[in-house]
């Protein structure tokens, strides 16, 4: 199932606002949950999502790239807002459809999963004419999570566990209407379809334009052979061998014959984190990581929003990066030489007491500054030019000599034998945290 996923607004647009809430920001968090939970308990099930961070996107452009996509079904996530007496949920199919269609089915299905754990008042199922319902050539389904600018709706906004709870609701939903089948509980060896390595980053990019074109979607990653960078496209990655080889031999028949599958893991079922790149997209939400960071330090600042913007911009994992920072900071104890007021989230030029390293203005600009440091070192391409250029050790870096996390080892740190397994470390606890959490949440809804 190909899940076209749209948090509402963004950006430029903050959409609806109210009792110190915005709906972009709520509607993002539940919508990278709802990606989250589905990609990691379900088979067979490609998420693309209109954005992922705090980005501009036009209505046109959201419902002709789930098109372009070939998608099966549109899920736009939304708040409403009215006089500050509504309250409660309902969502939306296109007042053209009956009662009878497919898109009918799939509300209602999705309509009564959801209600059944949100917490809020039912206002039923609706149509309207809005266009992601009316431009979109798949079912599409707007749903309206509650008023913003009521006081009592806003309360459950800000509880993160509810933004949980209510992401699963949509994924019951969409389990159920989609006859999705659960992953085995043992993550286990993971196949990935590799579509062609490339030492030139145009040829790679336009290989991905092939199999874009033919309705297959696939990504860059960079990967340092005998000390040369590769450009490696890869085209999704399996948790069993029969599906690796059905996404294969797609592959093929769209032409590509140099495709094959490498295979990931240990004999003990766990993932083997050693390969995993720098640059790639960010999986965990930002009250993910921040939950995690929390059961350590309660008081530890928040910056997942900051990790998940950039790690967008960059093309870096963000999430990972974030371990980084707990690893750095001793979860923002600063239990080191960098002190809170330095913002230095990744300890950039600290060697000692005698030498504390940078320190940068604000928090952003010091999660700025640890991404630019982490560019430098996955990639030969020149910085993006969107924010100023503040690390101060970027023309210091061998530009594109650690693409992978472990690679950092005797860079990032010195002699830091171990130091990329230990921020990978942190990031598989985080992943189980996450994991625990939703175990809580789906033993609380069965209860």
């Amino acid at each position: 199932m190909k899940l076209y996923l749209d948090p509402g607004h963004g950006g430029s647009d903050p959409g609806a606002v109210g009792n110190g809430l915005n709906e972009k920001e709520i509607v993002l968090d539940i919508a990278l949950n709802i990606r989250t939970f589905l990609t990691h308990n379900y088979e067979n099930v490609e998420v693309k999502m209109s954005r992922t961070g705090d980005t501009t996107k036009s209505l046109d452009q959201r419902t002709g790239e789930a098109n372009s996509w070939g998608a099966d079904y549109y899920l736009s996530i939304h708040c409403n807002s009215s006089n500050g007496s509504a309250r409660g949920y309902e969502d939306y199919i296109h007042n053209s459809l009956s009662d009878s269609s497919i898109s009918a089915k799939y509300q209602d299905m999705m309509h009564g999963e959801i209600v059944k754990i949100n917490q809020l008042n039912d206002r039923g199922r609706k149509k309207a004419n809005f266009h992601v319902l009316r431009e979109t050539n798949m079912p599409a389904l707007l749903t309206e999570n509650g008023f913003i600018d009521n006081g009592q709706d806003a309360t459950l906004m800000k509880d993160p566990s509810w933004r949980q709870r209510l992401a699963q609701g949509h994924v019951n939903g969409l389990a159920k209407a989609f006859n999705l089948k659960p992953k085995p509980n043992d993550p286990g060896t993971i196949y990935k379809i590799i579509v062609g390595s490339f030492k030139s980053k145009e040829n790679a990019e336009e290989r991905v334009d092939v199999l874009h074109s033919k309705g297959i979607e696939s990504f860059i990653m960079t990967v340092n052979i005998s000390g040369e960078t590769w450009y490696r496209v890869q085209a999704g990655s399996f948790s069993k061998r029969d599906n690796a080889e059905k996404r294969l031999e797609e592959v093929k028949n769209a032409g590509i014959s140099d495709a094959y599958i490498v295979t990931e893991g240990v004999d003990s079922g766990q993932k083997d984190l050693s390969g995993y790149p720098i640059l790639g997209g960010t999986y965990l939400s930002p009250v993910s990581m921040e939950q995690y960071t929390k059961t350590v330090n309660p008081d530890a600042i928040t910056l997942g929003i900051y990790y998940l913007t950039f790690g967008e911009y960059y093309g870096i994992r963000g999430d990972i990066a974030f371990a980084q920072a707990i690893h750095e900071t001793d979860f923002f104890r600063f239990t080191g030489v960098v002190q809170p007021e330095q913002n230095n989230f990744c300890g950039l030029g600290t060697t000692g007491p005698d030498n504390p390293g940078a320190s940068f203005d604000t928090p952003r600009d010091g999660v700025l500054a640890h991404f630019q440091h982490l560019f430098a070192y996955a990639s030969t391409e020149p910085l993006p030019d969107k924010y100023p250029l503040i690390d101060p050790r970027f023309d210091l870096v061998q530009r594109g000599s650690a693409p992978i996390w472990v690679a950092l080892n005797g860079k990032w740190a010195v002699p830091g034998n171990n130091y990329g397994q230990s921020i990978l470390n942190i990031y598989e606890r985080m992943i189980n945290n996450t994991m625990q959490i939703l175990g809580e949440v789906l033993q609380e809804i069965k209860a």
